[in-house]
């Protein structure tokens, strides 16, 4: 199992802030949670297979208005996905959370025992079903490199490092995340926006007709 949650604050404030409606995103779940996504196909080395989603927007952006339009964008959501590997994942996503400690967290439990990670924290617990609550382990994870660690706790200035020796590499080394990777994720919001709008689980062979197999 795995389970990614992002509690946060509502999206900040954007050029002509494009990102206010559905038509021009897609979904909040294809626009910002893209990445969660790849990181639970990242987690589970597996294909994803079916998506069933339930969100809303019950909160944020609901005064604005922009040309007589009030945005329509989802500001909560619980998603869960099903890989052919008999993993299933899960996203548990809120943008009116301001009131928390941590504004991600990730949890992947298995026969053997349990991992968690924490932003911005910056610390991972683990532990083995052997050894119990009392033999659960912390360790606090800092990159050298990052020096200032701004919204993304670094995480953008390292994805600009890797894209950059990709680039002085000339193709001898390919990227970190693959054009497959990121079509795979962005289908995968694709689907949970549909589920929410059919109110129906979606089989990800409808989203991607060609098919999935990595």
């Amino acid at each position: 199992m795995v389970a990614i949650r992002e509690h946060r604050f509502p999206f900040l404030v954007k050029v002509h802030n494009w990102n206010r409606f559905n038509v021009n995103t897609g979904g909040t779940l294809v626009e910002k949670c893209c990445h969660f996504f790849d990181l639970m196909n990242l987690i589970t080395g597996a294909v994803p297979l079916r998506v069933m989603a339930s969100g809303s927007q019950d909160v944020n952006h609901l005064d604005e208005n922009y040309d007589g339009k009030v945005p329509d964008i989802i500001d909560n959501a619980y998603v869960i996905v099903e890989y052919d590997n008999g993993v299933r994942a899960m996203l548990d996503l809120c943008m009116f959370a301001e009131g928390g400690k941590n504004e991600q967290e990730i949890c992947v439990v298995g026969n053997y025992g349990k991992a968690e990670a924490f932003v911005p924290e910056s610390v991972v617990r683990f532990g083995t079903r052997t050894n119990g609550r009392e033999g659960v382990e912390q360790i606090e994870v800092h990159d050298d490199r990052i020096k200032y660690e701004g919204l993304h706790h670094g995480s953008s200035f390292l994805e600009h490092l890797e894209f950059l020796d990709a680039v002085r590499n000339h193709g001898e080394r390919p990227p970190i995340a693959s054009l497959y990777d990121g079509l795979l994720s962005v289908a995968v919001g694709v689907a949970a926006q549909l589920s929410i709008e059919i109110g129906k689980p979606v089989n990800m062979q409808d989203i991607l007709k060609f098919g999935i197999d990595r």
